[in-house]
């Protein structure tokens, strides 16, 4: 019983918690803004699929993504530097693959930005959470802070909802 209640309090006591929960609901909110736009947008059957039924699967599949790599760097870090201990060749492939995909990635300037906000929360309630001297297993830690995340961008997206309902 008193670790539920440490639980449910955890958000006061590290506040920046609240702090990502606010920044993944504005995500929520701003993704159910612009998705009809980009739908109505799209022009080529691709665009009509990623702008359509993949927006919002691709969308928190990213936060995720985000999530896991700022909850456990450690973790991945360590895994990276093994793999590419391992070999020349698979260092430079590697390496290649890292670069390509983050280059591809910085050339959509305005996804790299809610990456960043979204990146400095999550490290923001680490720093937070280990301030308490809470410090769970990665996949704990990383299955915490991303249902959290979603659960803020869940709030964020009917909370637009309800808004949308008012207004009309």
């Amino acid at each position: 019983m008193k670790a539920v209640f440490g639980l449910l309090f955890l958000p006061v006591r590290a506040p920046m918690l609240l702090v990502l929960l606010l920044v993944s609901g504005y995500m929520g909110l701003h993704w159910a803004e612009v998705a009809p736009l980009l739908l109505s947008r799209a022009e080529t059957p691709l665009q009509l699929e990623l702008a359509g039924p993949l927006f919002w699967p691709l969308q928190c599949l990213q936060a995720l993504v985000v999530v896991v790599v700022c909850a456990m760097p450690d973790l991945l870090l360590r895994e990276l530097s093994q793999l590419m201990a391992a070999s020349k060749a698979l260092t430079l492939v590697v390496t290649l693959l890292i670069v390509i995909t983050g280059g591809l990635y910085l050339l959509h300037l305005a996804v790299l930005a809610e990456v960043l906000v979204l990146a400095s929360a999550v490290l923001l309630a680490r720093l937070d959470l280990s301030r308490l001297r809470i410090a769970p297993a990665p996949l704990v830690g990383a299955a915490g802070l991303s249902s959290w995340v979603l659960l803020g961008i869940g709030l964020g997206y009917l909370l637009h909802e309800r808004v949308v309902a008012v207004a009309a």
